[in-house]
């Protein structure tokens, strides 16, 4: 979710080189990852932002559930690529903003958006969804599983973000004690996914890591 080199987990200079390789973003991303970086914003960083709009396109993606939105850059971002949003938020004030942003770039029949804890709005939700893309509360995301199952279609993809959460999850060297249960959270969330016989799962070293899953069944 955050757009820092704090959050990438390869070298400093192959975060650059592939940054180097994408074009400029459109408005109104730019707009938007300025705003973000003035104001201290996690969004997603832009090589897996890229990532995701192959995934859309590759995939001919229609409907997306996000879970975990901040100021809407990854949902409009989405949006763009042809999917309508259905994106999560529970914090007031990125949602002032995130309606805002919808509103001022033209995205409010595009995106919608359900205002609420997510787990609780996943137990209540409906419907089926091409691709879900986890990026909310990273030490929740074995309890969001079971909702992002039911509410994804065969042959649908769920991508989880952060997964290596600073390289942490990968190695005890890089561990700080006060993200000790977060760490071991994401370790079970990844060895279950990795094992789970709906799914299939590729780790995807970029960004801070994503584990891309499909679901067979």
């Amino acid at each position: 979710m955050e757009h820092s080199d704090d959050f990438n987990i390869n070298h400093e200079y192959i975060c650059r080189y592939i940054r180097r390789t994408l074009s400029p973003s459109e408005y109104p991303l730019g707009e938007m990852e300025k705003y973000a970086k003035t104001h201290d914003v996690p969004i997603a960083q832009p090589e897996t932002m890229r990532f995701l709009e192959v995934l859309i396109k590759a995939s001919g993606v229609e409907k997306v559930l996000e879970v975990g939105s901040a100021i809407g850059y990854s949902a409009i971002a989405m949006a763009k690529c042809g999917a309508h949003v259905t994106t999560i938020e529970r914090d007031d004030k990125m949602l002032t903003q995130l309606y805002a942003n919808l509103k001022k770039y033209g995205f409010e029949d595009k995106v919608t958006v359900v205002a609420g804890d997510a787990l609780d709005v996943l137990k209540e939700l409906t419907g089926e969804f091409d691709m879900v893309f986890l990026d909310a509360a990273k030490g929740h995301y074995m309890n969001f599983l079971p909702h992002c199952m039911r509410l994804i279609k065969t042959g649908g993809i769920l991508v989880s973000d952060n997964i290596l959460y600073k390289g942490m999850v990968a190695t005890d060297e890089l561990a700080i004690r006060r993200k000790v249960t977060i760490i071991r959270r994401m370790r079970e969330y990844l060895t279950h996914i990795c094992n789970h016989s709906g799914l299939i799962t590729s780790i995807v070293p970029i960004g801070d890591g994503c584990a891309i899953s499909y679901k067979i069944k």
